[in-house]
C-alpha cells in the first residue's frame, strides 16, 4: 500500500526548512562575493542581478576576481562555461526526475540548480523511493532551489552594500562553514563503500588538477 502524499504546498515548506542549515553553510560566501565586487567596483545594482543570472557561486567568484578595466568579457564567458560544465552532469542526473513534466515547470528546475539544492533533492529521492513514495517531490526540490536563490541574491547584494564596513571578511574564519554543509550533504546521500567510488575518483581528479594546473598557473591560491 503507497503511503499518502503530502500536499505540493506542504512539501515546498518542508524544502525551505530543510535548507535552512544550509544557508548558515552559504551567509559568510554571499557576503565575501560582494566584497569582493565591491572592491572591483560592481555596483549594489550589478552584483544581484548577477548573481541572479547566473546562479553558480563558484563560477561568480572567478567572474569577480577577473572583473577589470577593461572588462575581459570573452576570458570571463570562456572561465564561466568551464566551471558550470558540472551542471551538465548534475542535470544529465537529474532528467530522469524531469522528463515527464512539460517544459515549462522542467526548465526553471534545472536554472534554479544549484550543488546545494541537487544534492538534497537527490538525497530527498532516495528516501521517498525506501519509504514506497513517488522517488521525486518536484515541490520539496523548488523550496530548497528557490530558497536558496532568493537569499543567495540579496545576501550577496548586502554584501556589496556593506563591503567597506565589514572590512576583510575572510578574516572572520568561515572558511570551513561551505564544505561542512557539503559533508552533511554527502552524508545523506552515502549508499556504501563501492558506490562511493566515483566520489573519490572525483577526489583524486580534483586535487591532481588543483597541484599540476591551477597552482602552477596561478589560478588558485
Amino acid at each position: 500500500m503507497v503511503p499518502p502524499q503530502p500536499s505540493p504546498k506542504s512539501e515546498f515548506i518542508r524544502g525551505m526548512k530543510e535548507v535552512v542549515p544550509v544557508l548558515f553553510g552559504m551567509l559568510p560566501f554571499a557576503l565575501i562575493l560582494g566584497v569582493q565586487g565591491a572592491e572591483k567596483g560592481m555596483s549594489v545594482l550589478e552584483m544581484p542581478l548577477m548573481t541572479g543570472l547566473n546562479f553558480a557561486g563558484g563560477s561568480e567568484f572567478a567572474a569577480v576576481g577577473l572583473w577589470g578595466d577593461p572588462l575581459p568579457v570573452l576570458l570571463i564567458i570562456g572561465v564561466t562555461f568551464m566551471i558550470n560544465t558540472r551542471h551538465i552532469l548534475m542535470g544529465a542526473a537529474l532528467a530522469p526526475y524531469l522528463r515527464h513534466l512539460p517544459m515549462k515547470r522542467a526548465l526553471p528546475a534545472l536554472f534554479f540548480m544549484t550543488d546545494e539544492s541537487w544534492a538534497l533533492g537527490m538525497a530527498d529521492a532516495l528516501k521517498r523511493k525506501a519509504q514506497g513514495l513517488p522517488a521525486f517531490s518536484l515541490p520539496y526540490y523548488m523550496g530548497t532551489a528557490l530558497t536558496l536563490y532568493v537569499m543567495w541574491v540579496l545576501l550577496t547584494a548586502l554584501g556589496t552594500a556593506v563591503g567597506p564596513q565589514l572590512g576583510n571578511v575572510e578574516a572572520w574564519g568561515f572558511g570551513m562553514a561551505f564544505p561542512a554543509v557539503f559533508l552533511v550533504l554527502l552524508r545523506g546521500m552515502w549508499k556504501g563503500f563501492k558506490a562511493a567510488l566515483p566520489w573519490l575518483v572525483s577526489l583524486i581528479a580534483a586535487a591532481a588538477g588543483f597541484l599540476t594546473v591551477f597552482r602552477p598557473w596561478g589560478w588558485a591560491p
